[in-house]
């Protein structure tokens, strides 16, 4: 599978809002966003953020991100982070984690990213400690049925 990452295009909204399968997953990515993801929400939120990137492997869309905070010379911090359910376990958020790090560093010239993961992602509390980022702190959250979570804040920094 070859992955390619390009800045997000309108007619990519559509296929985006089919990427979270549930409400759970839509709270992974987009904690404030009802389920199902709408073009509207997924619109509204890239037009607040910085960014937005998506991948695409043979032509399809298989990952989206964005940078929620995007100072120049300082702190990106990740977002929107989804994976298509089809391409999950073969590389592709390692690709889109990686791509987003590189995209901070090159157009933001940041020195730290950070990025947020819900005790319950699993594949991502995984994930992000092998690309270098390290837990920093641990906030209490409610999950969308009320009941507490933690959010893993982790971040990688680098001096140049």
């Amino acid at each position: 599978m070859k992955l390619h990452n390009r800045p997000v295009a309108s007619a990519d909204i559509p296929a985006l809002c089919c990427f979270p399968h549930g409400p759970d997953e839509l709270f992974y990515m987009f904690p404030k966003a009802t389920y199902p993801l709408t073009p509207a929400q997924l619109n509204d939120a890239i037009a607040q953020r910085s960014g937005s990137t998506v991948v695409e492997a043979d032509g399809v869309l298989v990952g989206f991100a964005n940078f929620y905070k995007a100072e120049h010379g300082g702190i990106c911090a990740l977002g929107n982070v989804v994976v298509a359910p089809a391409a999950r376990g073969k590389g592709v958020a390692r690709y889109l984690v990686q791509s987003m790090i590189a995209l901070a560093r090159d157009q933001f010239a940041a020195r730290e990213v950070w990025v947020s993961c819900f005790n319950h992602n699993t594949a991502g509390l995984l994930l992000y400690p092998q690309l270098g980022f390290v837990p920093f702190a641990i906030e209490e959250r409610r999950a969308p049925d009320g009941s507490r979570v933690a959010l893993v804040q982790m971040k990688q920094s680098w001096n140049e």
